[in-house]
C-alpha cells in the first residue's frame, strides 16, 4: 500500500502540467534525474507497452503496470551485478531467462551487442532495461 503511495506522488511530480497523464518526455526526464539515461525512442515504446486505451501518453494505472515490469527487471539485474554495476553476457542471459524470456543464441547475442552501448560486453541498468522492453514488445506483439 505504502508503495502504490510513494508512486502517486512520483508521477504526480512527473505530471508537471497536472493533466493526470504522463507524456514520454516527461518520463525520460524523471529517468534522467534517476541515472537511467534512455533514448526517447526506448521511453515511447515503454509508454506504446503500457498504453491501454491508446492516447500516447500513461496515465497512474498504466504506470503502475510500467512500474511493476520495470521492478521485475530491475530484480533480475540486481541478483547478477555482483555489486559491479553491470551485467556481463552470461549474466545477462540468465537474468532474461528469470523474467521468462527464451532466446536462440544468434537472437540473443545480436540483442546484446544492440544494447551494448558502449561496446564493451557490459550491459549497465538502462542498457539492459532497454534490452528487455524491446523483448517485452517483439513478445506482445505475437
Amino acid at each position: 500500500m505504502e508503495d502504490s503511495v510513494l508512486l502517486r506522488e512520483w508521477f504526480d511530480r512527473v505530471d508537471s502540467g497536472k493533466t493526470g497523464s504522463i507524456t514520454a518526455t516527461q518520463l525520460k526526464s524523471a529517468f534522467a534525474i534517476g541515472n537511467l539515461n534512455f533514448p526517447l525512442s526506448v521511453v515511447q515504446q515503454m509508454i506504446r507497452m503500457y498504453d491501454f486505451d491508446r492516447n500516447g501518453t500513461m496515465s497512474f494505472e498504466e504506470f503502475l503496470a510500467l512500474n511493476k515490469f520495470l521492478v521485475k527487471v530491475q530484480q533480475a539485474f540486481s541478483d547478477l551485478e555482483r555489486n559491479r554495476g553491470f551485467l556481463a553476457t552470461n549474466d545477462v542471459y540468465e537474468a532474461i531467462s528469470k523474467i521468462g524470456f527464451v532466446l536462440d543464441s544468434p537472437a540473443f547475442y545480436t540483442a546484446c551487442e544492440s544494447f551494448d552501448q558502449k561496446k564493451n560486453g557490459r550491459l549497465h541498468l538502462d542498457d539492459f532495461i532497454s534490452l528487455c522492453i524491446f523483448l517485452q514488445s517483439a513478445r506482445r506483439q505475437l
